[in-house]
């Protein structure tokens, strides 16, 4: 009898009856992992607030020209910002930079 056979009676294991168990499938586990948030939606609001954070509104600035004007009225908006705004312009864009510089100068006359 040669080592192999000897070795498959010791196991249990015949020749040719050996069988592989069924195949059940496991579920994989879920990911602790929370799904990324959604994007942000832009929103006047958003672009007037002076809580959002400044790369979000240069992100406005950039690529929502719809909501620049609104821009222009957020306190926090910086020097560079409003001058970047009066050179890409946008929809009403001019007229709230210059309701922007007369309250200023308003302001300053006071």
């Amino acid at each position: 009898m040669s080592r192999h056979a000897a070795s498959g009676r010791r196991h249990g294991l015949r020749r040719g009856r050996h069988r592989l168990p069924d195949y059940q499938p496991q579920p994989r586990p879920k990911m602790l992992v929370e799904p990324p948030t959604p994007p942000i939606a832009l929103t006047p609001l958003m672009a007037c607030s002076p809580d959002t954070p400044q790369d979000v509104l240069w992100h406005i600035a950039e690529y929502a020209p719809h909501l620049r004007r609104w821009l222009v009225a957020n306190p926090a908006a910086t020097p560079a910002m409003l001058e970047y705004l009066a050179q890409v312009g946008g929809k009403d864009v001019g007229e709230a930079l210059n309701i922007l510089l007369e309250s200023l100068e308003a302001h300053d006359s006071a």
